[in-house]
């Protein structure tokens, strides 16, 4: 039986996390492992790396193949013990709590916050006037209104066509 060490992926769906594990090559990446070695966090940081290299040295001594991965990350936790134990404890990565607005939203919102230019000068008006103007567009529909109106016609108009044609 030929032996592997390489990871296997645990955890949820697009939280990935590993476990570095002993399997035979030719069972699956998921499939049951005949000793689990330590495990490997990606996503907390920095990465969480955790092995037992004793028992990893002593497959490797009974014939086993660590993956790439698995070497690549014995040198990371051999240099992290070298350097020593840290004191704080990884954090995992969370998404940012405000999702960043769109440019559509980002310009209607400066839209917003700007007094139209149209609206300045008939501040300065006197109130009478004032009052008229703003009666006068009170009763105007607005263009969005009238558009809306005049799509709403043309279905109406599509419709009675067609029922015509029938």
């Amino acid at each position: 039986m030929s032996v592997a060490i390489r990871l296997t992926r645990v955890g949820a769906t697009k939280r990935p996390a590993y476990r570095v594990i002993a399997i035979d090559k030719r069972r699956a990446r998921d499939g049951r492992a005949l000793e689990i070695l330590g495990y490997y966090d990606p996503l907390t940081e920095p990465a969480t790396v955790q092995l037992e290299t004793d028992k990893i040295r002593a497959w490797i001594g009974k014939g086993a193949q660590p993956s790439e991965t698995v070497v690549k990350l014995m040198a990371q936790a051999e240099r992290a013990a070298a350097a020593g134990p840290s004191t704080e404890k990884p954090k995992r990565a969370t998404r940012p709590s405000k999702p960043k607005a769109s440019s559509k939203a980002a310009a209607k919102g400066a839209a917003k916050a700007e007094p139209p230019a149209a609206e300045a000068p008939a501040a300065e008006a006197p109130a009478a006037e004032t009052s008229d103007a703003a009666a006068t567009e009170a009763t105007e529909p607005s263009t969005e209104e009238t558009g809306a109106q005049a799509a709403a016609e043309d279905t109406a108009e599509a419709g009675d066509a067609e029922k015509a044609d029938a």
